[in-house]
Order: structure tokens, then sequence, then C-alpha cells
């Protein structure tokens, strides 16, 4: 365990599960991590080895109550000085009380949690499709061996060629054709400098919110449209965000599918809007399958580099028959909408988390009310 949390294994272990882990320097810092099973702390962390007969997962939501980060002893570097957090005041109700509060916030956990690996596999099953179809070329190599392809009914089998032919990017399917990403898209650019507010404005979506192919809508900030304009700007569903700057982001795809407010992106983000030729399910696929040759476009030295426009805007894509990609859009677009509903849920519920923990935690809000509170959300 780590500043950031999890950040590999090692041969034995080093502190007792569950336990707390606190980010001690790097971007990280104040951080707070729970573990459930047995850990080797690293040197950049700081850990609780005794809970004094506390709640161990109560610790976690109290340590994070405490916004730690701003605690930071640093310079250039943040950092987390253990003798800086020592002496701070804490109201502590007892382990009872301790516990009930406990059971009022993991449930909300737990069910967050769920959706987000439902959401996984649900992305996994795309993904699974979208390889078996466009990359591997499964029905078109099952056609040119005499089989019929797995899973596919004849109307779909009917759709593939049963022939490959040689591309710019290889051996594809007959007949469909390699295009570059500038001409089937209808918007490829970069987003703005925002003026940030802290109340009111347009949302600013910004590098932080895309990762593992999702946007993280909390991590957007807000942008005063009187001092710059958004004409034109507005992002759109089906967009697909490339994070565009820094080693480590450079290259991460996410896919706007669902806009719960109106929303641009800043200027660090590209967003590539699909055309005809091309369907949206389909592009952000193809994007989350290149996302390590997007990587490996950025220029400029280290933890400096760019992607610029012209360069993603440059490269091959494979773009199939209509006919093919129509029944592309069939089988994943409900996939997305179920994903689409369960994000909304999960936000929802760690909204609802958020509210509560502050005032379970200082003793505002009693524990029958939260608790009315998480059945109404069910």
């Amino acid at each position: 365990m780590g500043s950031a949390g999890p950040n590999g294994t090692h041969s034995k272990s080093l502190a007792k599960g569950p336990g707390v882990v606190i980010g001690r320097s790097g971007a990280s810092a104040g951080k707070v991590h729970f573990i459930e099973v047995d850990y080797w702390p690293h040197n950049t962390c700081l850990y609780v080895t005794d809970f004094l007969g506390n709640n161990p997962r109560f610790a976690f939501y109290l340590l994070q109550m405490l916004d730690l980060g701003t605690f930071n002893s640093g310079s250039a570097q943040p950092s987390l000085n253990r003798n800086f957090i020592y002496s701070i005041p804490l109201k502590v109700p007892d382990v009872d009380e301790q516990d009930a509060i406990v059971s009022v916030l993991q449930a909300l956990d737990d069910r967050i949690t769920l959706l987000r690996e439902t959401n996984a596999t649900l992305e996994a099953l795309a993904q699974a499709l979208f390889k078996s179809w466009f990359v591997d070329f499964d029905p078109v190599r099952a056609k040119m061996a005499g089989r019929a392809p797995e899973g596919m009914d004849e109307a779909t089998v009917a759709l593939f060629p049963d022939a490959l032919e040689e591309t710019g990017l290889g051996v594809v399917p007959k007949g469909w054709s390699v295009k570059i990403l500038a001409d089937v898209t209808t918007y490829l650019n970069r987003g703005i400098s925002p003026k940030y507010v802290d109340d009111g404005g347009l949302l600013v979506l910004n590098q932080k919110c895309v990762r593992d192919f999702s946007i993280d809508w909390s991590k957007g900030r807000r942008h005063d449209p009187s001092h710059r304009k958004v004409d034109g700007r507005l992002l759109e569903k089906g967009d697909v965000l490339v994070n565009s700057t820094g080693v480590g982001t450079l290259g991460r795809v996410g896919q706007i599918l669902d806009l719960p407010e109106p929303a641009i992106v800043d200027s660090h983000v590209t967003v590539v809007r699909a055309g005809e030729a091309v369907s949206w399910p389909y592009l952000g696929q193809w994007m989350q399958s290149r996302q390590g040759h997007i990587e490996a476009m950025g220029e400029g030295s280290t933890g400096q580099t760019e992607l610029s426009r012209s360069k993603l805007g440059s490269m091959p894509l494979l773009v199939p028959t209509g006919a093919v990609l129509a029944a592309f859009d069939a089988a994943v677009l409900p996939l997305k909408a179920r994903i689409s509903c369960n994000a909304d849920t999960a936000q929802s519920l760690s909204m609802l988390r958020d509210t509560l923990l502050p005032r379970l935690i200082s003793g505002q809000l009693r524990l029958p009310e939260a608790q009315s509170q998480l059945e109404a959300a069910a």
C-alpha cells in the first residue's frame, strides 16, 4: 500500500489487516485508504498500527472527514508529517455508535462498489465483442474456414465478408476502408483555459475526470462563461475525451454516455466527435483499444508531453460497412445504457455518502434519520 493506495504486491506482509493507510507524499498526500487484508505499507504512506479498540472502518471514515491534505508540510512536493496531525482534537462516539455509523456508510460504499463492478463487467462485454469483430475478425475468419461464427444469427453473419485484404493497417476484412480520424469526425479540438468560479457557472471537465474509459463528473470545476464565451464547445452524448498533456495522463480516453448538465472541457483535454462514417459507440471502443498508441503519440520533454490535434487527427482508423456498424450498435447500445444508468446511481449514492459522512461523524445527524435516507435511496 502506497500513498495512492494499492500499488503492487510483496512477498510478505508487514501490517495486519484490516488497516487504514494515509498518503504521506506527492499528489496523494492526505488521501485515506482502507484495506481488509494484511499488507506491506510503502514508505510513501502513514499507517495505523493500533485502533485502540475503535472500529477500524470508523477510523477510516473519521480520517477521511478531516481533509488531511490541508496539513501539507512540504514545499514543492506535498508532504504530510504525522507530528502535524497528532494534535488534531477529535470527538469519538462509543464503539456501539461507531458500529452503527459504519453500517450505514458501508452499505452505501458496498452498493457503489457493486455498481462499478457491474459496469466493469458490462464494459468488458462490449470490449470483447469489439475485439472479436474489429480486431480479430472472428466472423470473417470463421466464414473463410467454412464455419458458422459462434453466437451469431444468419442475418448478422451475412453482413460480414468472407475474405481479408492487405491495407495500411495490415490485413482487414475485404470491402472495409481505412481512414484517418480527422476524416471521420465532425469535431476534434482542445478545450478552453477556464476562468474558474466556486459557485454557478458552467461545468468544466479536466484530465482528472477521465479514467477507466469513464467520466467522473464530481472532479469537474466551474467556469464563468461571461469571462470567456463557450459557443460551439458544449459536449454532446457520445463525445470521446482524450487526455492530451503530461506523462501518465496523456492518452487516457473516456466517453460521454450521458450529460447530467451542460459541460465543456479545459485546454488539456481533446474532444473527438463521430461523423457519419462511424457511430459513436464504435468510435469510443476503437479509441479505447488504441490508448497505448495514443499515449505513444505524445511529443515533448519528460513531464511536458503534449498530444497535438494534428497528430491525433492523423491516426488511422478502420471503417467497417454501415450495416456492420448498425449491428454492432444494436448489440452494444443496451450495454452502454445500463452502464450510464449505473454510473448515475453510483454518483447519487456517492453524493449521499459524502453528505451523511460529516453529519454522522459529528453527531449532527442521528442514526434513525440516516437509515431512513439510506432506505429511500434503495
